[in-house]
């Protein structure tokens, strides 16, 4: 049996997260169930299941990026990771806000993980994620942060008694929430975002003791309930209530909120926004105006909106206004029967989701009409994003390209998710955008899906692939020793040049590329190379290799300052 810790230490932040998304896998059916508030969208559970996905990914790559394998990453980087991640992940109001919770406990265990900084990282989380909330509603998932806080406290030196404290106060608010929030009453739910803090803070239980805490039995069990605080059941609907077989929305008996009610917002939007504190602000202020829902979390320049309105473009511009939004999701709500439910047009036959490194690229594969999902530095996007794109597609059938070697996993996990959902999909294993340009230049949605996927494939298994990088430190290479601050040529994902500056070694990829034949060069154009250089290396091509070709892009903002494509 492995040992316990003493504190909360990086490996434990890990294992936390994994146990998490376990467990927000196994309940999010039944979450999604019972989610009436704010909006009976039926989600909830899928979306903290995506926020917590996107907050275990970042604590990985803290894991995959830490050198030395004899011991682990400093606990600050692996719940500073987690918050990160956690942030820029956040689906929906209930990710949103609990990306804000483990926001508020990272910024107290990264200096420390004992029992004391336990107690204070959960007071910190729960008030911080009241703050980011415009109107508290009491009954919800900020009730149980509350409840589980207070019940932390006190002068226990372990931490498995904290945790364990905190776990079972939010059982103990959560089956109260129906007391709290008519809508929940009526209904014959506890609050669907409560009861998923209650897993995570269960996961928590698990990765400090080593055993699982235990739990009301699941829907369906046909296992007598265990009553808890007035005879309702935590982890079940209120009263008995059972929830549908493989996780439909409960129908009949629910009720939307009283503000929601035939007469809500008809637009649920969410950006990243990267601002200062001031014009956040002034953000919060014109937001909160414009509808409701209102959930601004994050610090530091980075930024997560989320927010109902009538007026999706004025909440989009309102972003702008402050900052710079970027991975906007605009989902649009209409009532029916009483319930809220999102509006869907006839899905088209075939369509193609491409991820791709900076905006300069999203705008020409838009324009070639697939749909886009950003990759920026250091934020992969996780298999939910991966789904969520797919989804936006809105296509019978659906070509993915990753077009990255890191991304094969979680393409084909999106891939799985979206067949469970009656959607065709082909996943292209490209692995640089160049190789999703050529794949994307071949596309022709009329012809057979199979044929059209093997063309999409063959073109981009020949197109060879360089990026350009800056070595961040001194290190072995397959091309030698690099030192900081070198400018690095990767072919086919490994280092074969090392040069001094960008254009001198820009020339040598691409002799070393042309060497081996070619008779097109795509050049992708990071947003800080001018365009001189692209006119020089197109020069350098037609002098050196007759009857070859140059197309060039401006990538926009992108890791590589060039990227380069030889067919």
């Amino acid at each position: 049996m492995p040992q316990l810790p003493d504190d909360l230490d990086a490996v434990a932040v890990r294992t936390w997260c994994s146990l998490a998304l376990e467990a927000l896998g196994r309940e999010r059916a039944e979450i999604d169930a019972i989610n009436v508030y704010p909006i009976a969208d039926g989600d909830t559970g899928t979306n903290l299941y995506l926020t917590v996905e996107s907050a275990a990914a970042a604590v990985e790559a803290v894991f995959a990026a830490h050198e030395t394998g004899v011991t682990a990453p400093a606990t600050a980087d692996a719940v500073r990771a987690m918050a990160h991640g956690a942030l820029i992940g956040a689906r929906g109001n209930s990710g949103t806000i609990l990306a804000q919770l483990l926001r508020g406990m990272a910024g107290v265990l990264a200096d420390g993980g004992d029992a004391a900084h336990l107690r204070l990282a959960l007071t910190r989380a729960a008030a911080a994620a009241r703050q980011a909330v415009a109107h508290p509603v009491e009954g919800t998932v900020l009730t149980v942060a509350t409840a589980a806080a207070e019940a932390a406290q006190g002068d226990e030196p372990e931490v498995r008694a904290v945790v364990s404290a905190a776990y079972e106060g939010a059982r103990a608010a959560l089956a109260r929430t129906p007391e709290q929030l008519a809508v929940l009453g009526r209904a014959g739910v506890v609050d669907a975002g409560g009861r998923g803090l209650v897993a995570v803070l269960g996961a928590l239980v698990e990765a400090v003791t080593g055993q699982a805490p235990v739990r009301g039995p699941r829907a369906g069990s046909g296992k007598v309930p265990v009553p808890v605080d007035g005879g309702s059941v935590v982890g079940l609907p209120v009263g008995g209530v059972p929830v549908p077989a493989g996780g439909a929305a409960v129908e009949g008996p629910l009720d939307c909120p009283e503000d929601a009610d035939g007469g809500g917002p008809a637009f649920e939007v969410i950006y990243l926004l990267e601002a200062r504190d001031e014009q956040v602000d002034r953000l919060r202020t014109r937001l909160d105006a414009l509808g409701d829902s209102l959930v601004v979390v994050g610090g530091d320049g980075l930024w997560h909106v989320h927010v109902h309105v009538d007026d999706a473009g004025a909440a989009v511009e309102a972003g702008v206004e402050a900052g710079r939004p970027y991975r906007i999701r605009i989902t649009h709500f209409a009532t029916e029967n009483g319930h809220d439910v999102r509006v869907q047009a006839e899905p088209a036959q075939r369509a193609v989701v491409v991820v791709v490194p900076g905006d300069g690229l999203a705008g020409l594969c838009t324009e070639a009409g697939a749909t886009t999902v950003m990759a920026r530095p250091g934020e992969p996007p996780a298999s939910g994003e991966l789904v969520d794109a797919i989804r936006r597609a809105h296509a019978r059938e659906v070509v993915l390209l990753p077009n990255d070697a890191a991304l094969r996993h979680t393409a084909a996990a999106a891939a799985e998710q979206a067949r469970t959902e009656g959607v065709r999909v082909a996943l292209v294993p490209t692995r640089a955008a160049v190789q999703g340009i050529a794949a994307l230049a071949v596309h022709e949605p009329d012809r057979g899906f199979d044929e059209d996927v093997v063309a999409m494939t063959a073109a981009a298994g020949a197109t060879r692939y360089a990026e350009l990088a800056v070595a961040e430190r001194q290190s072995w290479t397959m091309a030698g020793i690099c030192q900081a601050g070198d400018i690095l040529g990767l072919i086919d994902g490994d280092v074969a040049v090392i040069g001094a500056d960008v254009p001198a070694t820009a020339r040598t990829v691409l002799d070393r590329m042309l060497a081996a034949g070619g008779e097109l060069v795509t050049l992708v154009l990071g947003e800080d190379v001018p365009d001189a250089m692209a006119d020089a290396l197109e020069e350098h091509v037609r002098e050196g290799y007759l009857a070859v070709d140059t197309v060039v892009y401006r990538g926009g903002h992108q890791r590589a300052p060039l990227l380069i494509g030889v067919e």
